[in-house]
């Protein structure tokens, strides 16, 4: 008997273990082929491209107002009608107005011949949301939507739509007959013309400003809504799952009125954020980043007016429109336990975008200048980096850089700034998926555009209006002279220096120092060993040359020790702060203009500055504080993270410079 149960004992014993082995065998096996699974649907999006172009602000210069007889001005070079705004408007804005139509155009142009096949928009595609524009973006986009197969991804901008709901709206620079400046808007009494300089105003409801509803609408084939090719297509107030997903449930979930949530108690605005799988195994988030919340309680909900604009971005996303970080949440757990691979843009920046000098900017220029307003607070980084985003498209600033922050959990996110083609350096960025969670982004510049200089010859009309009117501070006319659109966008952002940022932007004093000092004293007062202020030295070279000899000759020494000529100082102070735009704007890209030489000066000045006056801080030498803030602002501008061509490891958010 007690062999018997022995050997039973045994029995059970081996028929536990064999239970246990294969059950472990089974989650292992389970286990393996989910990976495999994962891994297969990566590896076949291996080759994907995705063009992210950000901030296009396309005004159709040829488009045809449905309910007025007015075509614009008439240009003489083509022949043809255009509803174009002056060379003066666009002089005064951190963008362009109208040749930012043909570089759209060939931007557009040279993605088909790369055969790229998905294209984002990550918000502020039109002037201002628009009616006729709008119909031009939506004319443009489904030409090459049918004729090259390309799918087009669109997220909202604080420019489309400017308020949650359709307003009266107009703009009074258009480009009009005799050069005159020509006033169109919405309705009848919202603009009184100086006929002297201006034409009479022309009413047309197509410059109105649309809102949510008119705008996805019209767009409604470019993500906004779902389409029965694409394998997934959900919101943030959508019941079903991507498990238990059909086209119908998604119909049904895109209607506008499923798409709102509460800003505050009373005030209903719709959030149009969806994500989309447009090919097995990709999921694109295009996230809705504006908040318009109200200006004051007991305004009318259905009237945009009752709402302040949607700029400020993410930092009233944590305060006023928290369901997106949930939903976010919940859809990059999603990606991560099916295998898939989340690619999230939206118009706004998460990371700070001023390469992390944004408390020096602020100490040098003051909190409210540079729209400090709207870098966004570190929480929000965290925050969605926590929540599973590991790379993110943004635009909004008009500016390249890339951001990166890593959190005390460990989660790695990276912010890509696209970008505009409005503006210096007109370019946009090229992701390429690769194998092993491995993504390669490239920025892709449009130098070179075809018809950018069509409307020269009305530019000519209108300088010549200005001048007989001894108009002051008339824009240059050289800008006429560009041979292409990279010069062109590089020639306007001089003028934009000249024209606006010298004025509003620095304290007087750097101001005047700066327009009146050569880099060769620049660098010698980087030197000089004195307690003089610099604008005080500069002034009183005489009384002090002595010190300024020693810091000559200490100059020199390091000028011999570094290989470098003295020649290549030959540059002004108004040279230097136009290169600081630029750095600002293109990040290493600027380098095609200010050229390694001139970037090499700039860190040896620095260099010396650092070492000699890095602690002049003191009230009594308040310039040397100034320009050692400029300096710390610049060289981060330099040295922070690559923003032209570099690879992503998604699984862990370590970024690879690669060579252009």
């Amino acid at each position: 008997m007690i062999s018997n149960y022995k050997f039973l004992h045994v029995y059970l014993m081996d028929s536990k273990s064999i239970f246990l082995y294969k059950s472990s065998s089974i989650f292992f096996l389970l286990f393996f082929l989910s990976a495999l699974v994962s891994a297969q649907k990566q590896n076949s999006l291996n080759g994907v491209q995705i063009a992210f172009l950000s901030d296009v602000h396309l005004q159709d210069l040829f488009g045809k107002l449905s309910d007025n007889e007015y075509q614009g001005v008439l240009n003489p070079k083509t022949g043809k009608y255009t509803l174009a705004r002056t060379m003066s408007s666009q002089l005064h804005s951190t963008r362009i107005f109208n040749e930012n139509y043909f570089a759209f155009i060939a931007a557009l142009e040279d993605i088909a011949k790369r055969n790229i096949k998905y294209v984002a928009l990550p918000g502020d595609y039109t002037d201002d949301g628009q009616p006729i524009h709008v119909r031009g973006l939506e004319k443009i986009l489904d030409q090459y939507r049918k004729k090259y197969n390309i799918e087009f991804f669109i997220t909202t901008g604080n420019h489309d739509p400017v308020g949650p709901f359709a307003q009266e709206s107009g703009k009074e620079d258009f480009l009009g007959n005799e050069g005159k400046s020509q006033p169109i808007y919405s309705k009848d009494g919202l603009y009184k013309p100086n006929l002297t300089i201006e034409q009479p105003v022309v009413v047309t409801a197509d410059i109105a400003k649309m809102g949510y509803l008119g705008i996805t609408n019209r767009l409604k084939n470019f993500g906004f809504y779902p389409d029965k090719k694409y394998k997934f297509w959900s919101t943030p107030f959508a019941a079903y799952t991507s498990q238990n997903y059909n086209y119908k449930k998604a119909e049904k979930a895109a209607e506008l009125s499923n798409r709102v949530y509460s800003v505050t108690p009373g005030y209903e605005v719709p959030d149009v954020s969806y994500v989309v799988e447009p090919v097995e195994g990709l999921w694109l988030m295009a996230i809705d980043g504006n908040v318009y919340i109200p200006k004051k309680n007991g305004s009318d909900p259905k009237d945009s007016k009752s709402y302040s604009e949607a700029s400020t971005g993410y930092n009233n996303v944590l305060s006023n429109k928290k369901h997106l970080i949930k939903w976010v949440a919940a859809i990059s757990a999603q990606a991560k336990e099916q295998g898939k691979t989340l690619i999230a843009f939206s118009h706004f920046p998460m990371i700070d975008f001023n390469d992390d000098a944004s408390s020096e900017i602020k100490e040098l220029l003051g909190p409210n200048k540079w729209q400090l307003n709207r870098v966004p607070v570190e929480e929000v980084a965290q925050v969605f980096a926590d929540a599973g985003l590991k790379i993110h498209f943004g635009g909004h600033m008009h500016i390249n850089d890339t951001g990166i922050r890593t959190t005390s959990k460990g989660n790695t996110l990276v912010n890509v700034q696209t970008p505009s083609l409005a503006a210096y350096i007109p370019a946009y960025k090229l992701l390429t998926i690769k194998k092993d969670n491995l993504v390669d982004i490239q920025t892709i510049t449009i130098d070179n555009v075809p018809g950018y200089d069509e409307l020269f010859d009305l530019y000519k009309m209108e300088y010549q209006f200005l001048e007989s009117q001894n108009t002051k501070d008339i824009w240059n006319i050289d800008i006429l002279k560009t041979k292409s659109y990279h010069d062109f966008t590089d020639f306007h952002l001089k003028e934009l220096v000249r024209l606006r940022f010298l004025k509003d932007d620095w304290p007087f004093a750097f101001k005047d120092f700066f327009l009146n000092v050569s880099g060769k004293d620049l660098l010698v007062l980087a030197n000089i060993q004195t307690d003089k202020d610099f604008n005080f030295i500069l002034k009183n070279k005489e009384a002090l040359k002595k010190e300024w000899a020693e810091a000559e000759q200490k100059s020199n020494k390091i000028l011999a020790e570094n290989n470098v000529k003295k020649e290549d100082f030959n540059w002004t102070g108004y040279d230097f702060l136009v290169d600081f735009y630029r750095f600002r704007s293109a990040d290493e890209l600027a380098l095609v203009d200010v050229s390694e030489k001139r970037a090499k000066a700039y860190r040896l000045l620095s260099q010396s500055f650092f070492g000699n006056h890095k602690e002049d801080t003191s009230k009594e030498k308040p310039l040397q504080n100034q320009i050692r803030l400029f300096l710390i602002i610049f060289n981060k501008f330099m040295h922070e993270a690559p923003a032209d061509h570099f690879s992503v490891d998604l699984k862990n958010g370590v970024i690879n410079r690669k060579e252009r």
